[in-house]
């Protein structure tokens, strides 16, 4: 499949209206759905704002690729659009974008229709080939463009590799970015076309959606004279143990492709020492302060237990409701959730899927720390610390006899997530300390080494770590369970507020967790206030985008004001990352605003003390509050509030 099979000439904007990043994607959603390429606008737009909170896909050189991979695409499309005024799209560069592809992919899109997504971004590496598509008029002209550079792509290869025959240098390099349509490619094109003109042999492997594509194999590693790792994501890393190595994001490998391979070939990068372990994390090498590790790695562990908090909490909550629904008697009260047959079925499976949730988060954290030897010693870890294996007392007798007793103190939450760091931990020093055996028995590390001892430390400190983390998580859940009156509403605001600090960022995820921490401790006895406030607090943003857009239309453009309406949605769904392209246009009006309806919000449902079983969902889990009609009020509350404030401080277009 070329991409001339995906360019579609009515799915084509040769004259774009939108000025501005968001009236520009909605243009383009627009377009797709009304050629039939796509059968949901929010589903797709969602996907798209989604790649966008991550990283802008305004590349630079006047040209965006804003892309996603969702159920809403009918069949691979990319939409070509030129703005002959330029948009304001928050590039790479900070310079204005002329050029969009909108990439559509389908949720199941094979090889074929990824290996043509993975081509285009090769062309606009290409020298010349950005202005000659600005210089199109017609569809007509961007698919005989095309056509053209598709028949010239094999001439190229052919140059490429006959430059490659006549240098004494060889480098192998191996790009990743975490959605492997795009940027992978790019950096890959980058690579091989700097490496030509620098007379530099080289070998690209590409980890992408559809798999790794043009894999080292041995022999190229061997012959290699450096290494380039421009990945975002884990690659294979100890294959090029004993190599010269630079690792760094991928962005790099597009925007400095000369300083990576320069680097490369200096004999004095230093070595790479694998950990006998295949699967290497491969990300930057850039050094991370303290906090954006710790960050990091925590949320390497929340991410991986999110899934099994959300599926078992929403599954024990409805064993309550069940039970609510079939009656339960008064004296079997204290049953409530498992008196009924089928509300028992329902709690059993919620509780075999909570019973993961302290093991995956410990696991997973020192896992993102020391690599996959982390897994086994921070899954033990945080199973010690949900079942509270710990050092009781140690007496001694007078005749010199002891007894070593093992007292059952759970530590919760926080005692899985400092379980994590300190299984991380206890891997990264053995990896030190064994670092002087043979090679001959890097085998044997990975297989019996790292696992015996890592599971026996990390085992034996959690014996004492349990003991103090028991006394905190214990003193915080009965804080927040005799939370009442001022000291309720403080907590309501601070934690709905956050939640719309940054819209999916760093703040809000903080908050996430510290809900989703108490959840864990209360949904089996009504739910968490902390977890009802968090889940107000964002669905406030998107919300208050749309009674924004509707009160102060004279404010907005008309895609901004059609923006607001899939806002409703957004804000329903508990998605505030709907809010992010209001927030990142005027950050210093938008947020603020925000940040108020949240925290108003958040206050509300802390006074009145209800409480939410399931950690997902927005009104989708209404039914699981203590008092939905009273939780639907304060959110519409906090929306006006954040609404009319952004509307008043807006400015008018």
């Amino acid at each position: 499949m070329e991409i001339t099979d995906l360019l579609v000439k009515n799915a084509m904007i040769m004259d774009m209206q939108a000025t501005d990043k968001l009236g520009a994607i909605d243009e383009m959603v627009d377009k797709l759905y009304e050629t039939g390429r796509i059968t949901d606008k929010v589903l797709f737009k969602e996907g798209i704002l989604n790649r966008e909170a991550q990283t802008s896909t305004g590349l630079g050189d006047g040209v965006a690729m804003p892309h996603a991979k969702n159920e809403a695409v009918k069949e691979a499309t990319i939409l070509f659009a030129k703005s002959n005024k330029g948009v304001d799209y928050e590039a790479l560069d900070g310079q204005p974008v002329y050029l969009f592809f909108m990439i559509a992919a389908p949720a199941g899109a094979n090889d074929t229709h990824l290996a043509a997504l993975a081509s285009l971004s090769k062309y606009l590496m290409q020298d010349g080939f950005i202005a000659k598509v600005r210089e199109t008029k017609t569809p007509d002209d961007v698919i005989a463009l095309f056509s053209s550079e598709e028949k010239e792509e094999n001439k190229e290869e052919a140059k490429i590799e006959s430059t490659v025959k006549d240098t004494g240098k060889f480098v192998v390099a191996v790009t990743a970015c975490t959605t492997g349509i795009a940027h992978t490619y790019m950096a890959e094109e980058a690579l091989k076309k700097k490496a030509a003109e620098m007379g530099v042999g080289i070998k690209v492997e590409t980890n992408g959606a559809s798999g790794v594509g043009n894999k080292l194999t041995a022999e190229d590693i061997a012959k290699a004279d450096g290494v380039i790792v421009a990945a975002d994501k884990a690659v294979e890393m100890d294959r090029f143990d004993g190599k010269h190595l630079i690792s760094r994001p991928v962005k790099d490998g597009i925007r400095e492709p000369e300083n990576l391979i320069t680097m490369a070939t200096d004999d004095s990068l230093p070595i790479y020492h694998g950990s006998g372990d295949a699967s290497g994390a491969g990300a930057s090498d850039e050094k991370l302060s303290l906090g954006k590790a710790f960050y990091k790695h925590l949320m390497s562990g929340v991410s991986a237990m999110l899934p099994f908090t959300i599926g078992g909490g929403i599954a024990i909550a409805i064993a309550f409701l069940i039970d609510n629904a079939m009656g339960v008697p008064t004296d079997q009260l204290a049953n409530l959730g498992s008196y009924n047959e089928l509300a028992s079925m329902f709690k059993n499976i919620g509780g075999a899927a909570f019973g993961f949730m302290l093991p995956v988060l410990a696991g997973y954290i020192a896992y993102s720390i020391a690599e996959k030897p982390g897994l086994v010693a921070g899954f033990v870890a945080g199973a010690m610390a949900s079942n509270g294996l710990a050092l009781g007392k140690v007496p001694f007798a007078k005749g010199g006899d002891a007894t070593l007793n093992l007292a059952g103190v759970p530590s919760g939450f926080l005692g899985a997530l400092v379980g994590g760091f300190l299984a991380g931990g206890v891997i990264i020093l053995l990896k030190k300390i064994l670092v002087g055996l043979p090679r001959s028995l890097d085998g044997l590390k990975s297989i019996l080494l790292y696992p015996v001892f890592g599971v026996i430390i990390t085992g034996f400190l959690m014996l004492l770590v349990n003991i103090p983390m028991s006394g905190i998580n214990e003193g915080l859940n009965n804080f927040l369970s005799s939370l009442s009156g001022s000291s309720a509403i403080l907590m309501g605001a601070l934690v709905g507020g956050m939640m719309a600090v940054d819209m999916g960022g760093p703040v809000n995820k903080a908050a996430y967790v510290f809900g989703t921490g108490t959840l864990a401790a209360t949904v089996t006895s009504g739910g968490s206030e902390v977890m009802a406030a968090v889940m107000a607090g964002g669905m406030v943003p998107p919300l208050a985008v749309f009674v924004a857009t509707l009160l102060f239309k004279d404010k907005f453009t008309k895609e901004e004001r059609e923006s607001g309406l899939t806002n409703i949605v957004m804000g329903l769904s508990f998605i505030t990352e709907g809010a992010i392209p209001f927030g990142a246009a005027d950050p210093t009006r938008a947020i603020p605003s925000f940040v108020a309806g949240s925290a108003l919000a958040g206050a509300l449902v802390g006074l009145s003390g209800i409480k939410l079983m399931a950690p997902h969902g927005g009104i989708f889990v209404i039914a699981l509050t203590s008092n939905p009609f009273l939780y639907l009020l304060y959110v519409a509350i906090g929306a006006v509030v954040g609404g009319i404030l952004f509307g008043f401080l807006r400015k008018a277009k």
